[in-house]
């Protein structure tokens, strides 16, 4: 990938109080690189803070789709991207030479893990690259996607500064970690106030400048290694609080105590107390992989992550726990096997109100029944149809059935995998003959003998 990187440059003097003006004012182009769950929002907050935007992504589709204002995310509507589309401050597109437009340039694309559990930057490579390729004079680069502590200045300045460009005196490099929560209505990517680093004086106050006009708030720490551990803190202990809530489920349940009433009995504490909630493991891109991103690098100083791995042992186990839950149920209510048996799963994104299936517990859940010889299929208001996962591509293709009482008379058992608003889960609850509520989404409904917490 570094190979890729064009001959030295001829270097540029530039006016660093200009660039700088030029971005407080506003006036500054924004290349957003990878317009998915972050970039694309990214990008509708840039742009309507007034400033001109360049969306990039390989992705054809998606670059077709904005240029023809069509939106193709839950929770993004048309009408904001035709707005966006229909001024001249606006333009998507695949083209790796229009990056030298930009004044800025923000990395917003995926960090997965390997099989073997270890970090994959190789979209981070790939894009790096693709800025090296074009870098002029002048131009600040920001990595937003989630990693290690050391990957700005290990990884992306050294591939930058191949091009003969020096950092903090011909470019500018920065770390501003994402904080997307999609499917939340009370915070918005403008209303977030987002942390902000960089190892040198230019780069703070060029990106601290941005980002104070995209978002609510720029809080600046001390170097970009700071800000990646930031953004690793702030998962690693919503990964270990819900680890901890799913260790009570599992031990409150064989003392016949309902976890769901203990935690809202103890959120009534005004101080001490954080409420999490337990469920079938956890999903997206954050919580299931960002810890590990510390595991990993921790090594290399000798210091094990027990606490954190634990942690992780505990959520990964959890579609396991379910699928005991339901063999359990069908034994006790139905006098049936899990083999043959044939089972609904209410909802395949990895939580609700969102159309995001990445890391999606529901979908270990499904693999799992189908591995024990039950018959499986699901219904998800926001998912039509299941579309292609590197790690759940033979799922690929099978379609969202309609819920109606016709259907649930089909099925020995569902299991509530993911609590979308849009359910009707009195009908779910007066039509089934048994139900799995790993999500407690059956609380308002009148109890029944066979809903069984999972």
């Amino acid at each position: 990938m570094k190979n890729s990187v064009r001959p030295k440059l001829v270097k540029e003097q530039i006016d660093f109080s200009e660039i700088l003006q030029k971005i407080k004012a506003c006036k500054a182009t924004v290349a957003i690189m990878g317009m998915g769950y972050v970039g694309f929002p990214l990008a509708i907050a840039t742009h309507k803070q007034g400033f001109s935007v360049l969306a990039f992504d390989i992705d054809k589709e998606k670059i077709k789709s904005l240029n023809a204002g069509k939106s193709y995310l839950n929770g993004i509507a048309d009408a904001d991207v035709k707005n966006m589309v229909a001024t001249e401050r606006f333009h998507a597109t695949t083209d790796v030479q229009k990056l030298k437009e930009a004044d800025a340039l923000i990395m917003c694309v995926p960090t997965p893990l390997t099989k073997n559990r270890e970090p994959d930057l190789s979209f981070v490579e790939a894009t790096t690259a693709m800025i090296a390729s074009q870098l002029r004079s002048g131009q600040l680069v920001v990595l937003e996607s989630t990693t290690y502590p050391g990957t700005t200045d290990e990884l992306i300045k050294p591939m930058l500064e191949a091009t003969g460009l020096v950092c903090g005196k011909d470019f500018f490099l920065a770390y501003s970690p994402e904080r997307e929560d999609p499917g939340n209505g009370y915070f918005s990517t403008h209303s977030i106030p987002k942390v902000v680093g960089a190892d040198d004086k230019k780069s703070q106050k060029l990106a601290v400048a941005l980002y104070n006009n995209i978002v609510s708030k720029a809080v600046l720490v001390s170097s970009a290694a700071t800000a990646e551990a930031v953004k690793l803190t702030e998962n690693i202990f919503r990964s270990i609080n819900i680890a901890l809530m799913n260790e009570l489920k599992m031990v409150f349940t064989k003392m016949d105590i309902d976890v769901w009433e203990v935690i809202e009995a103890a959120k009534t504490k005004p101080f001490g107390f954080m409420p999490f909630y337990p469920g079938p493991g956890v999903g997206g891109h954050c919580i299931p992989l960002d810890p590990f991103y510390l595991t990993w690098k921790s090594r290399e100083y000798g210091m094990p992550t027990r606490f954190i791995e634990l942690a992780g042992q505990i959520n990964e186990r959890m579609p396991g726990y379910v699928i005991t839950k339901v063999r359990e149920g069908l034994d006790e209510h139905l006098r049936k096997g899990l083999n043959g048996s044939k089972i609904l799963v209410l909802g395949i994104a990895y939580k609700k109100d969102v159309d995001d299936m990445r890391e999606s517990p529901s979908l270990f859940i499904f693999e799992r029944l189908l591995e024990y010889g039950a018959q499986v299929d699901y219904h998800d208001p926001l998912i039509p149809v299941i579309p292609h996962t590197r790690e759940h591509d033979h799922l690929s293709g099978l379609k969202s059935v309609a819920l109606s009482v016709a259907t649930l008379a089909n099925y020995d058992a569902v299991v509530i995998a993911t609590d979308h608003s849009g359910v009707d889960y009195p009908l779910v609850v007066e039509n089934s003959r048994l139900i799995i509520d790993t999500r407690n989404a059956t609380a308002a409904c009148k109890p029944k003998p066979y809903i069984v917490k999972a």
